[in-house]
């Protein structure tokens, strides 16, 4: 509810999503059905909607093609396993990945993955931490919020603990145990 939020050195204020999209900040929601696809819509309508200002023209109409080529590029760089046109169709998995291909269309460069395995199956995970892995080593900040131990031990290099709404601890993967994380999470 505080603080600041300083973006390749220069403190920002964002009043709308708009203004975090434009300045790289992109962020998967836990809940994908409720607040990260429209459900009623298609594959590529929720895969460009982040990204949509980068492929008009002049008079502020969709470049077809471009918009065609770049869903086709997103659905085959993420696997996606299209069974119809309605995202709604999709398993879990698909959808995260549509999810997830939207901020990559975006080209953003901070990115909130908030609880991004949830609801999926195995194989679908191990997908999803290999993008993780491959966009911090091209430079991407990947910022992972869960509530999954295992998880948060095996793919983070540095846990910040929250507890009540506060800032608990601050440890090094190579410090961090399940105990310390417990043990920190539930202090007053």
């Amino acid at each position: 509810t505080a603080g600041e939020i300083i973006v390749h050195g220069k403190k920002q204020k964002f009043d709308s999503p708009q203004k975090a999209i434009r300045a790289g900040i992109g962020y998967t929601t836990e809940d994908r059905k409720r607040d990260g696809l429209m459900l009623n819509q298609d594959i590529k309508s929720n895969i460009l909607i982040s990204s949509y200002d980068q492929l008009v023209n002049f008079w502020g109409l969709v470049k077809e093609g471009m918009a065609n080529r770049r869903t086709d590029e997103y659905i085959e760089k993420m696997n996606i396993k299209t069974t119809g046109r309605n995202i709604g169709s999709l398993s879990g998995g698909n959808q995260q990945k549509a999810v997830l291909a939207k901020w990559l269309s975006a080209n953003v460069d901070i990115f909130f993955f908030d609880e991004p395995t949830r609801g999926i199956d195995v194989g679908a995970k191990m997908e999803i931490y290999q993008l993780m892995y491959t966009l911090v080593e091209s430079g991407v900040t990947v910022i992972m919020i869960s509530s999954e131990l295992p998880e948060i031990l095996g793919m983070s290099d540095r846990i910040l603990v929250m507890s009540h709404g506060k800032l608990a601890a601050d440890l090094d993967i190579s410090e961090a145990t399940q105990e310390k994380i417990y043990y920190y999470a539930s202090q007053e």
